[in-house]
């Protein structure tokens, strides 16, 4: 079969690779555009370790066609910090100890920027509400939520 050429932005860089029809999105960044910041997990969309943001909204990589993101603005991790200045979600994460083995670190990031950026100011439930499709199995997700609040400012404080 032949590849299909595919165009599009990733953490601000214009990038153009050649794909297999049924190459996921994952597969593409990690081994043809060298972007190793989304981790490979369950490979079925259970674990969220491959969260990326496409156009602005959390995707699970494993399970998004590559082709599928032709013209559109995809995001990962890696693409969070303004060089040496880390992006206030993950310096909340280094403060409160959120990510202890860090494997699923990158995709949780990738979730709770999705979330303060459709809301600045969560509630306890909807940080809990956003990060639900990623799976961590070191920290017990309190610190993760801890951090998530704090980036946000709430400190916790704010409760439904």
């Amino acid at each position: 079969m032949a590849k299909s050429p595919v165009q599009f932005r990733l953490n601000g860089s214009d990038r153009a690779t050649f794909v297999d029809p049924g190459d996921n999105l994952l597969v593409t960044l990690r081994r043809g555009l060298n972007e190793f910041g989304p981790k490979y997990g369950c490979g079925q969309g259970a674990c969220g370790v491959c969260t990326v943001l496409i156009d602005g909204e959390p995707h699970l990589s494993c399970l998004t066609l590559a082709v599928a993101c032709e013209g559109r603005h995809v995001e990962t991790v890696s693409g969070m910090a303004d060089g040496p200045n880390l992006h206030p979600l993950q310096n909340a994460f280094m403060d409160n100890f959120a990510a202890q083995c860090g494997f699923c670190t990158p995709g949780m990031l990738m979730a709770a920027r999705a979330l303060l950026e459709r809301n600045p100011n969560p509630t306890r439930e909807e940080v809990i509400e956003g990060i639900a499709g990623n799976i961590c199995r070191c920290t017990g997700y309190e610190p993760i939520i801890t951090a998530i609040l704090a980036a946000a400012g709430n400190r916790g404080q704010r409760q439904a």
